[in-house]
């Protein structure tokens, strides 16, 4: 069991460095557009979408994706905690 433990921690971090690249991809002109920037629209913006519609930026400001940064780390923990509650790690 402790390998799915491992195995869904890693999905949720390269998911979260996936984000992180995203999100940094806007700071540079015409980034999205590539063929990388499309992909991680296509996986990373059904994610951030709920977020956008609950926080609204501040100013220019978009801080959504931090909220579902927060929110992969919490799973993380989540995660770490339902296995040892279970005795599995």
């Amino acid at each position: 069991m402790y390998s799915l433990l491992t195995f869904l921690t890693t999905l949720i971090d390269i998911y979260s460095y996936a984000l992180i690249v995203y999100i940094l991809m806007s700071w540079f002109p015409n980034a999205r557009g590539t063929k990388i920037g499309q992909l991680l629209a296509a996986i990373c913006e059904p994610y951030l979408e709920p977020f956008r519609r609950i926080i609204p930026p501040i100013g220019m400001i978009d801080v959504s994706p931090i909220a579902a940064l927060f929110v992969l780390n919490f799973a993380t923990r989540g995660l770490h905690a339902l296995f040892s509650m279970l005795h599995l790690v």
